[in-house]
């Protein structure tokens, strides 16, 4: 079973989140995409885990900004993808998309989504039903295309819509709200989206992420994932 903890990175500036992860019948560890070394070390204290990895999902600094301390703290190798090592810092693993990352009892799917950056992959942990997504999916919303085009988002997107209704999706970053007026809108008001913001809203006002959020739920009320093809996509920007 894969124990995962949230650390909110950059609070008040970008709101990151960072994930430590926990594979309970081996004990080995990993950090997803530390943003900054003092949250993520004082949790990893907490916790009493010393990671021995580093997922990155992409290149940006807000996302591999403690990769070199961690890996000089803890001794923690860190993972990318391999087409993208020259710009994920302290790189020793490359992985390929389409390929497999094993966290000790635990594996992790990698999926390419080039488009807010190329190189971005997922990690997906089918059977944990757990998927860090990155700067790809955000509740309610996306991320921007820094490097990539429509089409390429459309088609990233696409691959995270086949995956199970019940997969918890863990964004890198609490943008709900930034999302929650073009969705509410979007969906009309209805039902399904009043109680995804009611949730969110409680959750935030309680110092807490909004999700983990299952992909079922996030089908049904981000507008980017309900675009039926490529031309109301586009239509969205």
């Amino acid at each position: 079973m894969l124990k995962i903890y949230t650390v909110l990175c950059r609070a008040g500036y970008m709101d990151n989140y960072s994930y430590i992860l926990l594979d309970e019948a081996s004990g080995a560890s990993a950090v997803v995409d530390p943003s900054e070394n003092k949250p993520v070390i004082e949790k990893l204290r907490e916790l009493g885990i010393k990671p021995d990895y580093i997922l990155n999902t992409h290149h940006h600094f807000d996302h591999t900004d403690g990769n070199l301390e961690l890996k000089e703290l803890f001794g923690a190798q860190i993972v990318g993808n391999r087409l993208d090592s020259r710009r994920i810092p302290g790189i020793d693993i490359g992985v390929n998309p389409g390929e497999t990352f094993s966290l000790g009892r635990s594996v992790a799917e990698i999926i390419d989504v080039s488009a807010h950056t190329q190189g971005h992959i997922l990690y997906y942990f089918r059977q944990d039903k757990a998927l860090f997504t990155g700067d790809t999916l955000f509740n309610l919303c996306i991320g921007g295309l820094f490097e990539g085009t429509e089409e390429e988002m459309f088609a990233a997107l696409q691959k995270i819509k086949n995956l199970p209704d019940d997969v918890l999706f863990y964004p890198g970053h609490e943008y709900t709200l930034h999302g929650a007026d073009f969705a509410f809108r979007y969906n009309g008001g209805n039902e399904n989206i009043r109680a995804y913001l009611e949730q969110a809203q409680a959750r935030i006002r309680q110092g807490l992420p909004a999700g983990p959020v299952p992909l079922g739920v996030e089908k049904a009320c981000n507008p980017y994932l309900q675009a039926a093809n490529l031309a109301e996509f586009k239509s969205l920007f």
